[in-house]
């Protein structure tokens, strides 16, 4: 969610639904639902801009004539060119960057005013923000845009804060803030638009909480919440493939899902003493990942299990064997292993407790994040959970409107085009 700040005075705050997308198509559908559902302005998002070019601009502004028609732009030069390319596209407001330089608003301004447009600046990166809102009021801009990028979204910032030190510092009549409300995830992921934008344009109105369960941007004190939501393929996606544990299988047939903090074992094949005294390291919620270096012989199984079950140990993760499957599945304890097999070994002690090991292909360190389900297994380094976490649940939600668009009677080929979008060369 974006907020900014503008010099016309209205009756109430603006929704502006900001259309991100990589598919026009997507994008018009889109907006038709959340103009039905109560926004005001409609956004060509940066995204949909450098997809499918200005033509993107021209079919918004042919599909919603009443609109007031913003296009993203984030101009950092030729600011008078492409006002003018935007403007004359149908673009009643362009957005330029508020870190270019001085030369390059002043002619952005002025060509707004030969075509009926107006400039809002993008204040993301801008250090000093109240500052600047100081000198792009003296050059002339119409709108101050408090913009949190997508990409500092997923470790949680906020611009609250900053937004309220603007709103202080700036001549521009903000009244008792933000005066537009730009919104785009949280109506174009929405399954239905329509709805998600009247909630959000209720909320806008009176001022109220509505609680909605999706969207929201989690903490390092919430990640256990956030990694229950999301499946392992969300976060394989999400991390770009990385952090997979390669050939470590579920060993629970129907509805596991395991999520805690890795405390990890180091043994040889066979050995099972060191994972079964980490049982007695580990805490309520932690998972014990045990690096046998893919060894047939089994280093665990029901007593073990039983143990971790008592204590709420959330489950295991063994790069060797395990045993007793059958016994771990009625006590519906969480395992996943490379092998089963029937034999154990001796419990010799060789190995180490809480060190770095490899599993799965992956490194793992304890305190990393593990997340288990019927998919598989994936570690999510400790300083990249908030992250992650925040990325997955982007893609769960992304996921979730492609589904709807497919029950609509699209095909996921359809839906993406493929076709359009397979890679060049």
């Amino acid at each position: 969610m974006e907020t900014a700040a503008y010099s016309a005075r209205m009756e109430k705050p603006i929704l502006q639904v900001a259309l991100d997308f990589m598919h026009l198509k997507r994008a018009v559908q889109a907006a038709r639902e959340a103009v039905e559902g109560g926004a005001d302005w409609v956004e060509a998002g940066t995204p949909l801009v450098k997809s499918e070019g200005v033509e993107s601009v021209r079919a918004l502004r042919k599909a919603f004539p009443d609109k007031v028609l913003v296009a993203d732009l984030k101009v950092m030069d030729t600011g008078a060119l492409e006002v003018e390319i935007a403007a004359k596209a149908g673009a009643n407001v362009i957005t330029v960057m508020g870190v270019t330089d001085d030369a390059t608003i002043t002619e952005a301004v002025k060509a707004a005013r030969r075509y009926g447009a107006k400039v809002m600046v993008d204040l993301m990166r801008v250090k000093d923000k109240p500052k600047r809102a100081k000198e792009l009021e003296a050059l002339g801009v119409d709108y101050l845009n408090m913009h949190v990028s997508i990409d500092e979204q997923m470790i949680a910032h906020t611009p609250l804060d900053e937004l309220k030190a603007v709103c202080k510092a700036s001549g521009l009549p903000v009244e008792a803030g933000a005066r537009i409300i730009i919104v785009g995830g949280a109506i174009i992921k929405a399954e239905k638009v329509v709805e998600a934008t009247k909630a959000i344009r209720k909320a806008i109105d009176k001022k109220i909480r509505i609680p909605t369960g999706l969207y929201k941007k989690y903490s390092h004190d919430e990640l256990f919440e956030a990694f229950r939501k999301v499946s392992t393929p969300n976060l394989a996606d999400a991390m770009q493939k990385r952090g997979v544990l390669r050939g470590i299988l579920p060993r629970n047939p129907h509805g596991v899902k395991m999520v805690g903090r890795a405390v990890t074992v180091k043994t040889a094949d066979g050995d099972w003493a060191k994972p079964v005294e980490a049982i007695d390291r580990a805490g309520k919620g932690d998972v014990i990942v045990v690096d046998v270096g893919g060894g047939p012989t089994a280093v665990w199984g029901e007593l073990a299990s039983w143990s971790c079950k008592v204590k709420g140990v959330a489950g295991v993760v063994i790069d060797g064997a395990a045993r007793d499957i059958d016994s771990i599945v009625e006590i519906e304890f969480p395992c996943f292993s490379r092998h089963i097999a029937p034999h154990a070994g001796e419990p010799k002690g060789h190995g180490e407790i809480g060190s770095e090991i490899e599993c799965g292909g992956q490194v793992v360190r304890t305190g990393d994040w593990i997340v288990g389900d019927e998919s598989g297994v994936v570690v999510v380094p400790q300083e990249l959970a908030v992250e992650m976490a925040n990325r997955a649940l982007d893609v769960l939600e992304r996921e979730n409107r492609i589904r709807e668009e497919i029950k609509r009677g699209g095909t996921l080929s359809s839906v993406l085009e493929l076709e359009k979008w397979e890679k060049v060369g």
